[in-house]
């Protein structure tokens, strides 16, 4: 075996991973990236040679490094390469990198009155964030909230919730969320 098809050897696997700890679907990543679900699951079943073309995209959806894909050495530099994601409005930018289980983010929240929604949302889970900047209205229920720089607040997603800059300037949080928020927050809304 050269070393092209050792690298390749366990991508499928590594990519079925990743999507079940996401708990994603093969039609919801098909969405996400492009890709066909029946080429998804080609390439998981590792009946399809992987490209840089379907990698890229899959990495991105991931979210983790395309060296995780292909299981590249480790240079041991641990390091977490923040690359911003840009969604309904906000910045996001994840802070950790490993499949599955509660993952934090740094979210920027634009100046109040450039929200693209104001409608409370809710999904499965828990979530927590911490005022780094600015100011934050915070929508749980029927109650309101405004939160400055050093407070927290923690709460069950399934209670319909909303968090939104309370001035004129960005609003920048900590949060952490787990598979339910990635999905709710991340993900294309349908």
């Amino acid at each position: 075996m050269d070393i092209t098809e050792d690298v390749l050897a366990g991508v499928g696997s590594r990519l079925r991973a990743l999507r079940r700890a996401r708990g994603a679907t093969l039609a919801g990543l098909a969405a996400e990236t492009g890709l066909t679900a029946s080429t998804l699951s080609r390439l998981e079943n590792g009946k399809l040679r992987p490209t840089l073309e379907q990698l890229l995209p899959l990495a991105r959806a991931h979210g983790v490094p395309l060296d995780d894909l292909v299981n590249a050495p480790p240079t041991g530099d641990p390091r977490v390469h923040l690359r911003p994601i840009r969604r309904f409005g906000l910045t996001i930018v994840p802070l950790t990198r490993r499949p599955g289980g509660v993952q934090a983010y740094k979210v920027v929240y634009p100046p109040a009155g450039r929200e693209v929604t104001t409608t409370p949302q809710t999904h499965d889970g828990y979530e927590w964030f911490y005022v780094l900047n600015g100011s934050v209205r915070f929508v749980l229920g029927e109650r309101e909230f405004v939160l400055g720089a050093g407070e927290a607040a923690e709460f069950d997603t399934r209670v319909p919730h909303w968090i939104g800059s309370a001035g004129d300037q960005p609003a920048e949080l900590l949060t952490m969320f787990g598979a339910q928020g990635e999905r709710a927050h991340l993900e294309p809304r349908q």
